[in-house]
């Protein structure tokens, strides 16, 4: 089973390699987390492909070609440094952090609730939802609570 924490590392080790593109395996969260990423801005595309590279053209994924499906991230950089500087992980499967939707509130607007520190500008919260997988600002605007993720800055 895939977590969290797994594309967390590959984007981070992908940033500081330096890579234009990396992989990591086709799952629901891993789209998800990508999709939030590539809409605030990380990261420049994101395609489906194979092990060996993205795809030309679509390619359904099957029972057959599920174990060599993958994402390929295209990272982002300004100015040759990375517009992501560091992605770790806030729930972790021996800690799950909770929130309601007033404590979110807190946390968008900086404060900090239990052990989380409020977000700063330039940072991100990756939220898991009853909507779906979300941004902290797009949770706080629905009125959801949710587990708390990742965080990007």
């Amino acid at each position: 089973m895939v977590g969290v924490y797994d594309i967390c590392a590959r984007v981070q080790n992908g940033f500081r390699a330096r890579l234009g593109r990396i992989a990591v395996p086709e799952t629901k969260l891993n789209l998800a987390v990508s999709r939030v990423l590539y809409n605030q801005g990380f990261v420049s595309a994101v395609t489906r492909g194979t092990h060996l590279g993205p795809d030309e053209s679509y390619v359904p994924t099957t029972n057959l070609n599920v174990a060599e499906r993958r994402l390929w991230l295209s990272l982002k950089y300004y100015q040759d440094s990375p517009v992501l500087r560091k992605m770790s992980c806030i729930s972790k499967p021996s800690r799950r952090i909770a929130c309601t939707a007033n404590q979110l509130q807190l946390l968008a607007s900086g404060k900090p609730w239990s052990i989380v520190r409020g977000v700063i500008p330039g940072e991100i919260v990756v939220v898991s939802t009853t909507k779906g997988i979300l941004e902290i600002q797009d949770a706080v605007e629905h009125g959801l609570g949710g587990v708390l993720l990742a965080r990007a800055s």
